[in-house]
């Protein structure tokens, strides 16, 4: 059986301050919390919030990091370096990286593989732009991203896998893909991995949604047969507004 996962995105907010404040009062909200749990600050706030969660229902998780182990990769940040911090997940492909920083689907393999190498948990970003909705390729898509993105990946990986399905059009914009909608690219995805890894993996495999996540509307999307969870962004950096998401049921 799936357990609901729900990852706080914070991007590129916060200050020590700030983040060690949030961090506390998420601990104490969510020490009850039935679910699985996740937020990755800045690089800056990774060393600043490792020790209020380590021990904690909450994962810490960090935003990206680089390809290569080590190098002559100036203004990267290595999987070494982030575990040496105690990050235990890292997102990639999230949307902003894919069309603000322009990351194909090679290079975000290639970072997947080495996150897997190293006993990191992956979650893996995949979703279509507005324009590929209207054209009718949401599922080609989503289907390209998370097959690339799974290149070379065993099965015995799998398991340290997360998939975020994030319709680009919905994220910040405060438009929220229905959860019907959702669901069914959801599903599809199910059925991708099914292709790949076979129907016991598929079954198991956790997919979030993640695309202007609220308080209001994140029952509806949790009861969706094929949404596992949520990878928060906005309403994750408030207390107020992210517990409610954490703790829907």
């Amino acid at each position: 059986m799936r357990n609901y996962y729900i990852a706080g995105n914070w991007k590129m907010h916060k200050t020590r301050a700030e983040a060690a404040e949030l961090a506390k009062a998420l601990a104490a909200g969510l020490k009850d919390g039935k679910h699985k749990y996740l937020v990755a600050p800045s690089f800056t706030l990774l060393e600043t919030v490792a020790p209020i969660v380590r021990g904690t229902n909450i994962r810490l998780g960090a935003q990206n990091m680089a390809e290569a182990e080590e190098g002559a990769n100036t203004g990267e940040v290595s999987v070494l370096q982030l575990k040496d911090l105690g990050v235990q997940t890292v997102i990639l492909g999230h949307s902003e990286r894919r069309h603000n920083y322009h990351e194909d689907d090679a290079l975000i393999n290639k970072k997947v593989r080495l996150a897997l190498q190293h006993g990191l948990e992956v979650i893996l970003c995949v979703g279509e732009l507005l324009s590929d909705r209207e054209a009718g390729k949401a599922e080609t898509v989503c289907e390209t991203q998370t097959v690339e993105g799974l290149k070379g990946v065993p099965a015995a990986d799998l398991s340290r896998v997360v998939i975020a399905y994030e319709p680009v059009w919905a994220i910040g914009t405060g438009k929220t893909a229905t959860p019907e909608d959702a669901d069914a690219i959801h599903a599809y995805i199910r059925t991708v991995i099914g292709k790949l890894y076979g129907g016991d993996e598929a079954a198991r495999i956790i997919i979030q949604y993640g695309g202007s996540v609220k308080p209001e509307n994140a029952k509806d999307l949790m009861a969706k047969e094929n949404i596992d969870g949520a990878l928060v962004g906005g309403a994750a950096l408030k207390v107020e507004t992210f517990t409610p998401i954490a703790k829907f049921a």
